[in-house]
C-alpha cells in the first residue's frame, strides 16, 4: 500500500470516531451528565387568623365566658397569650378561652384586653376590648307575721319583747338576722337582696331573752 493510501485510511478512521471523544482540550460537558436540579420554591408560611367578639361587660357574682375562633391555613399547631387579664379571670393557652365569676369586690373595668393567636412563626391578634364588672342589681321584700298571744304551754303572753327574722338563699341554712325590738310589728322590709330565692322564718323572744320555735318557712323569688 502506497503512502498516499495509508493516509487516507488514517484520516478516515479519524473521522469515524464518535463525536463526543473527536477533539482533545474541549471544555463542554457530556451529553449524557444529567442537569442540576432546580432548589424546590420556598412556601411562605400564612398568618393564622382569630375572630369572636367578647362581651364588654358582667355582673359581678354571674359567670362570664369568652371562646375565640381561630384557624390555621398551614395546619399548624396553635397557642393562645392574652396581656391585662381580669384579675378575676382564668384563661386557657390551649383554646384562648376566658372564663371567672367576678365578685362584689371586682366592681370596675379592666381596659385594654388583648387575646392572641401564634402559630410558632407568626400571630394574630383580635382587637383590644374592655370588660366592666357592675354591682348586682338588689332587691327587697317585706315579711310579715301574725303577732303571739300565748306561750307555748297555752298561758298568756304578756313579756313579749321583738322579733328575730332568719332569712337566707337555702332553706335549712338561714344565716341572716334581722332583730325587730319593736314587740307590737308585724312587718319588717328587707332590703339588699340579690336576684335569686330567698328563704324566710321569724321568731319572737321576751323580755327574758327565751326565743320561740321559728315559724314556717315562707319563700321569695328576687328578679
Amino acid at each position: 500500500m502506497t503512502p498516499r493510501a495509508r493516509s487516507r485510511l488514517l484520516l478516515l478512521s479519524l473521522l469515524l470516531l464518535p463525536p463526543g471523544i473527536a477533539g482533545c482540550g474541549g471544555g463542554g460537558s457530556s451529553p449524557g451528565t444529567p442537569a442540576a436540579a432546580a432548589p424546590a420554591p420556598t412556601v411562605a408560611n400564612r398568618l393564622p387568623s382569630i375572630s369572636g367578639t367578647p362581651s364588654g361587660t358582667v355582673t359581678a357574682g354571674v359567670a362570664y365566658a369568652f371562646q375565640p375562633t381561630a384557624t390555621d391555613a398551614d395546619g399548624d399547631a396553635l397557642s393562645f397569650g392574652i396581656t391585662n387579664k381580669p384579675a378575676w379571670g382564668s384563661f386557657d393557652t390551649r383554646t384562648g378561652r376566658l372564663a371567672g365569676s367576678p365578685a362584689a369586690a371586682d366592681v370596675g373595668t379592666t381596659r385594654d384586653i388583648v387575646i392572641s393567636v401564634s402559630d410558632g412563626k407568626a400571630s394574630a391578634a383580635l382587637p383590644a376590648f374592655a370588660i366592666t364588672v357592675s354591682a348586682p342589681t338588689l332587691g327587697a321584700t317585706t315579711v310579715v307575721w301574725d303577732a303571739p298571744a300565748t306561750n307555748t304551754d297555752g298561758s298568756r303572753l304578756a313579756d313579749l319583747a321583738g322579733y328575730r327574722i332568719l332569712y337566707g338563699t337555702a332553706p335549712n341554712a338561714l344565716d341572716r338576722t334581722v332583730d325587730v325590738t319593736d314587740p307590737v310589728a308585724t312587718s319588717r322590709r328587707i332590703d339588699g337582696l340579690a336576684s335569686g330565692t330567698w328563704h324566710f322564718a321569724v321568731l319572737a323572744y321576751n323580755s327574758a331573752g327565751i326565743e320561740s320555735a321559728p315559724s314556717a318557712l315562707a319563700s321569695r323569688s328576687i328578679p
